[in-house]
């Protein structure tokens, strides 16, 4: 990603100021990627790093409310998020892209597709999945987002921790771990909950992955507790025409756990060199 001294790009969309990072200058359509929650656009550096070298523009932001992105506290539907990229796209004078996303990120993604379809050449789904909340679900997550407020991230991160990240891995990949605990740690807990109301209230995407109609990348660690592989199977037998790959030994954040095999995944289906 920027190194420490580039000054840190920032654009004002819809009212809320949103940092961001912008690497590579190649000729093909650029990639989108949306981080989940609770992190921030720094979960996707290997990612970046790797599409950049391999001669693709790739455009990483801050969500409102996360990492370096100003905080708006309340409630923050998931068509919001959305409409913040494509205002930064606009910002940026990117008309299409290839959109990515991870958990929350996904969804987004999704949101995006159902808004601006006109927009996406192509759909990487890591992690995530397009069901609505149950009534149970929302009440939780409106929990949660009390919690958070009240008590902030740090307990939260350190109950998680195993969960976002295969159990195994907390040991067996440390950097990895504090990277994932830095980023939870250092979340907003009023940018945080303000997600978690929003996400709660989403619809359901099942009529958006139906219909659509390019290319799509579907991404998902072998022992994710969140969203299992069958949540990613379920996507890919839905998408026509989509790629569907498992990467073993990573849980929930297989593009940091297993970085090499999901950068292999990621710009094959770009169309680099794997």
């Amino acid at each position: 990603m920027r190194g420490e001294e580039t000054p840190l790009a920032t654009a004002v969309v819809n009212g809320v100021t949103l940092a961001y990072d912008d690497e590579g200058d190649g000729p093909g359509t650029p990639l989108v990627l949306v981080h989940g929650h609770p992190f921030d656009r720094s979960m996707w550096a290997p990612q970046a790093a790797a599409a950049a070298a391999a001669g693709r523009r790739v455009i990483v932001p801050d969500l409102r409310g996360y990492g370096a992105s100003e905080v708006v506290p309340g409630v923050t539907p998931l068509e919001t998020f959305a409409r913040d990229v494509a205002a930064l796209l606009d910002h940026l004078g990117v008309p299409e892209a290839v959109v990515g996303g991870l958990s929350m990120g996904g969804q987004i993604v999704m949101e995006f597709q159902r808004l601006f379809p006109a927009r996406v050449t192509g759909l990487v789904l890591a992690d995530t999945f397009p069901g609505a909340d149950t009534e149970e679900g929302r009440r939780a997550r409106e929990a949660m987002a009390q919690r958070l407020a009240a008590e902030g991230m740090s307990g939260y991160a350190d109950e998680v921790l195993d969960r976002m990240i295969a159990p195994r891995n907390v040991t067996a990949l440390p950097q990895v771990a504090a990277h994932v605990l830095r980023m939870m740690r250092g979340t907003s807990p009023e940018g945080a909950a303000a997600a978690l109301r929003g996400r709660a209230r989403r619809p359901d995407y099942g009529a958006v992955l139906a219909a659509v109609g390019v290319p799509t990348l579907i991404v998902v660690g072998r022992d994710d507790v969140y969203t299992p592989v069958a949540e990613a199977e379920a996507m890919h037998a839905a998408v026509r025409g989509s790629r569907l790959v498992v990467v073993e030994g990573a849980g929930h954040l297989p593009n940091l756990e297993r970085p090499e095999e999901f950068n292999d995944a990621l710009l094959r289906f770009l169309g680099a060199p794997g």
